[in-house]
Formats: structure tokens, C-alpha cells, sequence
């Protein structure tokens, strides 16, 4: 089993670097439940899919698996149970790490997040400049929340 143990961020704009290039992605939700998330991604020209433990926190189950580019496309066009959430990931080094920084679009215009994975709960994180109000555990900053409750709403 693996386990996601992950801090999240508010990003500070003003901060932000704009020369640094993202990958888009597109992403919806077949199974939003008190239990699990199951989703699909196409991350570029990489697709996914994941089953997601649905706890509160700062740690949760993932398993993610690759699947065929057209087999994604169709599922997140005909089967997904909530909106599609499109955004622009960055990767971002940072003091020996890598963070995820995802600015959203369509219904989530305007919502910029930062993610970093740890190797254990209690793992101290250097916070780079552009790094701003911890939102980790709000559920309404977790994508599948977002998928059927806009930022904009």
C-alpha cells in the first residue's frame, strides 16, 4: 500500500515566478464517496487512474496506475460523476524537494495550490517564498471538493 502524506499551500502570486513552464492537466472524479475518490488524469500525454482513501489529514491511501491515453479521454468525457477540473501543473524544486504547484481554470479560475509530498508526518518543510496559508485538511482545497463545488461558488 502506499501511503500520500502531503502538506498544502495557498500560493502568494506576487511570489510566483511566471518563467517556469506547466503541464497541463485534465482530471475527473468516477466515484466520490465517505470512503474513496477514484479518478482519472491525463497529465500531458500520460494518463492515470487512482483510488484515493477519503480521509481528513495530512496522510491517505493512493494507488495510481497507468491506463491507456484514449481509455482516459473517454472516461473523463462520458463517465465522471462531477465536473472536469483542468489545470496547469508546475514542478517546482525547493530544498531537496519537489513541489506541486497547480494553478486552476474553468470553474476554479484564480485558486493557485502547492503541494509537497513527505517521507513522514512529522517531516519539517522549508516553505519557499511564494508558499502561503496552510490549507492542509480543508477539504474544500481537495480537488474531488473542488470538482463539485467551484472555487468560484
Amino acid at each position: 500500500m502506499h501511503l500520500e502524506i502531503e502538506r498544502k499551500f495557498l500560493v502568494i502570486i506576487e511570489n510566483w515566478d511566471t518563467s517556469i513552464e506547466g503541464v497541463p492537466y485534465r482530471q475527473g472524479y468516477l466515484a466520490i464517496n465517505d470512503k474513496n475518490v477514484v479518478r482519472v488524469r491525463i497529465k500531458g500525454d500520460i494518463a492515470t487512474i487512482t483510488v484515493k482513501s477519503n480521509e481528513i489529514g495530512i496522510s491517505r491511501s493512493e494507488h495510481e496506475y497507468e491506463i491507456p491515453l484514449h481509455d482516459a479521454d473517454y472516461l473523463i468525457n462520458h463517465l465522471c460523476v462531477s465536473r472536469i477540473i483542468e489545470k496547469t501543473r508546475y514542478k517546482v524544486p525547493y530544498k531537496g524537494k519537489v513541489w506541486d504547484v497547480d494553478e486552476f481554470h474553468g470553474d476554479n479560475n484564480g485558486l493557485w495550490l502547492a503541494e509537497i509530498e513527505l517521507d513522514h508526518e512529522q517531516e519539517d518543510v522549508l516553505l519557499p517564498p511564494w508558499a502561503g496559508k496552510e490549507v492542509t485538511g480543508d477539504v474544500k482545497y481537495y480537488n474531488a471538493y473542488l470538482s463539485n463545488n467551484p472555487f468560484h461558488k
